[in-house]
């Protein structure tokens, strides 16, 4: 799993690649102190090949705090994990551009 993180002003985009899993998805939560007074957050999920239910718990914790704070966006997810998020019904919980 890689994650790449780029700030600018109010703005963070976290770029993911890889298998967002039980392993890996311990990595992505401790990044979440970075959405601390960002009004906005894109995940790019254009690498991204898998997402497991941790992964989604780690999602589902950033969309929390950004509820409260400003706006979170989905963008450039593939078929499988969008599979995943219309089974799961994060279809309708997240903002989500593919």
């Amino acid at each position: 799993m890689k994650i790449d993180l780029k700030k600018e002003d109010k703005k963070l985009t976290i770029t993911l690649e890889g298998k967002l899993d039980t392993n890996t998805s311990p990595e992505l939560d401790s990044k979440i102190n970075e959405l601390d007074e960002m009004e906005e957050v894109v995940i790019d999920m254009k690498k991204l090949d898998y997402i497991s239910s941790a992964g989604l718990r780690v999602l589902l914790s950033m969309q929390k705090i950004m509820n409260k704070q400003g706006k979170m966006t989905i963008t450039n997810v593939c078929d499988n994990v969008m599979d995943i998020f219309e089974v799961t019904g994060f279809s309708d919980i997240l903002d989500i551009e593919k």
